[in-house]
C-alpha cells in the first residue's frame, strides 16, 4: 500500500460521505473567506496535507505507550474523508460546499474533525448543525473574532464567533486563550459579553486551571471545538500568521481537549501555516492535539 492510500494516522480513506461508517471523520477544509487584500487566506491552504504527512509518521507508533495519556495509543473507529473541493477565490461556493460536506457526515452519525483553512471556516461548518441539538462552542484563540465585518466582509476570519452567536442552535460560547491586541475593539468585547459569551484570557486559564474551565461545560453539553492554533503559545506552535505571546501550553491544550470526552460533537483546527513551520514542529503539535481530542488513548 502506498503512503497516499492511507489517511490521517493510518485511517482508511473514504471520500463517499454517504458511506461513512466510523465514530470520527477527518475532513480537510483548505481555504477560507478572503478579505479584499493579498495573502489573506492562501497560507493555510496546505495545512490539511501537511498535518496528514506528519500523522503518517506518527502512525507507526499506534498501540505503543503514550506517556501523555498514560495508556496505549490506539486508533478509534475513524476514516479520512479527504478535503472539501474548493477555489480560494470563491468564498460563497466554498462555504456552501463545506456546509454540505459536514451535513453529510453528521447525517451518518459521524463526528467531523476538520482541518482548516483560515478561521472563517468555522462559520459554514457550524451552519451544518442547524436543526440538531443545541451546541456549546469551546473556542481556543488568542483573538475574540467578534467583528461584525471588516472591509465589507462579514464571514472572514475576524468574525466566526459573531456569526456563531447569531445561530439559533448555538446555546453558549466559551472563548479561551484571549490575549494581546487584535481586530477586537471595545464595542466588540461589550457585544460578546452581552451575547452571554464567557471570555477567559490565557492568564485567567493559567490562574484558575483547566479543570475549572471544564467545569464550566455542563456534563450533558454537545461541545464543538473551534481551535485557532494561535491560541497556543508561539514557543509551542510558531507556524501561525498572528503570533501572540503568553498563550496556552501544550499540556494545557492537551488536558483541555482530552477532558471534553464524550461531550464532543465536532471540531475544527484553523490558521496553521505550513510555510512557517520549521522542521514540522507545529504539524507534530497539531497532530498530537488531534489525537487528544479523539481520545486515541481510550479507543478499543
Amino acid at each position: 500500500m502506498n503512503e497516499s492510500d492511507v489517511g490521517f494516522l493510518g485511517a482508511p480513506i473514504e471520500t463517499d460521505l454517504t458511506r461513512l461508517d466510523a465514530e470520527f471523520a477527518i475532513l480537510g477544509v483548505p481555504f477560507g473567506w478572503p478579505y479584499p487584500r493579498p495573502g489573506a487566506t492562501a497560507g493555510c491552504r496546505e495545512a490539511p496535507s501537511a498535518v496528514r504527512r506528519q500523522a503518517r509518521r506518527l502512525a507507526r507508533f499506534r498501540d505503543h505507550w503514550d506517556f501523555d495519556a498514560n495508556a496505549p495509543m490506539h486508533l478509534p473507529p475513524m476514516v479520512d474523508a479527504g478535503d472539501v473541493p474548493g477555489d480560494l477565490s470563491d468564498g460563497p461556493g466554498n462555504s456552501r460546499r463545506t456546509t454540505a460536506a459536514v451535513s453529510a457526515i453528521l447525517e451518518r452519525g459521524v463526528i467531523p474533525i476538520c482541518i482548516g483553512g483560515d478561521d472563517s471556516v468555522p462559520i459554514p461548518i457550524l451552519r451544518a448543525y442547524a436543526g440538531r441539538e443545541p451546541l456549546t462552542i469551546l473556542q481556543v484563540d488568542a483573538h475574540l473574532d467578534f467583528r461584525d465585518e471588516i472591509d465589507g466582509v462579514r464571514e472572514g476570519y475576524s468574525s466566526p464567533m459573531r456569526r456563531a452567536s447569531e445561530m439559533e442552535h448555538v446555546e453558549r460560547i466559551l472563548q479561551v486563550g484571549l490575549r494581546g491586541v487584535g481586530s477586537a475593539r471595545a464595542s466588540d468585547v461589550i457585544d460578546a459579553r452581552a451575547a452571554g459569551n464567557l471570555l477567559v484570557t490565557a492568564r485567567d486559564l493559567r490562574e484558575r486551571g483547566v479543570s475549572w474551565l471544564l467545569e464550566q461545560v455542563p456534563a450533558d453539553a454537545s461541545v464543538f471545538v473551534s481551535f485557532d492554533c494561535d491560541g497556543l503559545d508561539p514557543s509551542v506552535f510558531p507556524a501561525v500568521s498572528a503570533l501572540a505571546p503568553g498563550g496556552l501550553s501544550y499540556v494545557e491544550a492537551w488536558d483541555l481537549l482530552s477532558g471534553i470526552g464524550p461531550r464532543l460533537t465536532g471540531a475544527v483546527f484553523t490558521e496553521y501555516v505550513p510555510a512557517l513551520d520549521r522542521d514540522s514542529v507545529s504539524a507534530l503539535v497539531l497532530t498530537r492535539l488531534l489525537a487528544a481530542l479523539v481520545r486515541l488513548q481510550n479507543a478499543v
